[in-house]
């Protein structure tokens, strides 16, 4: 069954076990928030993005994805919040009575330990336990490889190209989505037709190099950067060749689940040396993808 996506305007009031959250990468801490609620409360925009756009931080994914991942949780409605300058302005009480209480009819509450709410962030784990209406279950957090998890942890993983620990702290692959963008032919000219995904700002993206991943499910080897080998003049790109596979993607969204970075992106003297290095990679890919796909 797909998952119901409501506005909290649209919200009809029920008996519910709400899961607060922005939730961004729904990573394994957040997972645990999740974890028998039939309703996820988020955010959109994320907070920060209204309240201090400068200090925003990049998104691990985007909207969509986020929706689907949490879908995969089995969770029946996925509420969200407008989030604007006016509800900003709601207190941790107002939010309480208003959202949890008027509009969700909650009857359970689940929450981890550092969440934060209402005007100037005033509202606590602590007094959401006050409330007599629900009861609250606030989650602690959660660690892996000795560090707790956390989104700002898990976009500095990815940045770095670490998609390997990132993908243990967010319990599945960082996935990457764009539309499909049309480039120079160049991949296609070598022998490895590519699908090029210009990287939003507003997203994080796998630091430079070539990664075995799952391209809208299919095994894929993945540059990211700049293509030093040609003075091509363009930004950064996400080019992926789908491996035994050969689509017009153009003006289509491309999912990307990036699996393991197989090496850094580097500049070769010549276009068959390359071309040899491309071999290589996407054997290498061809192997991580058929053997994770095991796991």
């Amino acid at each position: 069954m797909r998952i119901e996506v409501t506005q909290l305007p649209d919200a009809a009031p029920r008996p519910r076990t709400v899961a607060i959250g922005s939730f961004d990468g729904v990573h394994v801490g957040h997972r645990r928030v999740i974890e028998g609620a039939d309703t996820v409360l988020t955010f959109e925009p994320h907070p920060l993005s209204v309240i201090h756009p400068e200090a925003a931080p990049k998104l691990i994914m985007p909207f969509p994805v986020k929706r689907d991942v949490i879908e995969g949780l089995g969770v029946r409605e996925l509420v969200v919040i407008p989030f604007d300058r006016d509800f900003s302005r709601l207190t941790a009480e107002e939010f309480c009575e208003r959202v949890l209480v008027e509009r969700l009819g909650a009857e359970h509450v689940r929450v981890g330990e550092n969440f934060r709410f209402g005007a100037k962030a005033k509202g606590t784990p602590e007094l959401l336990g006050e409330r007599p209406e629900f009861d609250t279950a606030v989650v602690p957090l959660v660690e892996v490889g000795g560090e707790t998890v956390s989104s700002t942890r898990i976009r500095a993983l990815v940045a770095a190209g670490d998609v390997e620990t990132a993908r243990q702290c967010l319990g599945a692959p960082f996935m990457f989505e764009g539309e499909v963008v049309s480039g120079d032919r160049r991949g296609r000219a070598l022998g490895f037709p590519t699908a090029n995904v210009v990287p939003e700002e507003r997203y994080v993206h796998p630091g430079y190099g070539v990664y075995a991943a799952f391209a809208n499910g299919l095994p894929a080897a993945v540059n990211v950067g700049v293509r030093p080998t040609f003075e091509s003049g363009r930004g950064i790109l996400i080019e992926t060749h789908i491996i035994d596979h050969d689509e017009d993607l153009y003006g289509r969204p491309l999912r990307v689940a990036f699996v393991t970075r197989l090496r850094g992106e580097r500049r070769f003297a010549t276009a068959e040396d390359l071309i040899g290095q491309m071999r290589r990679d996407v054997a290498e890919a061809r192997e991580v993808c058929a053997t994770f796909s095991r796991r």
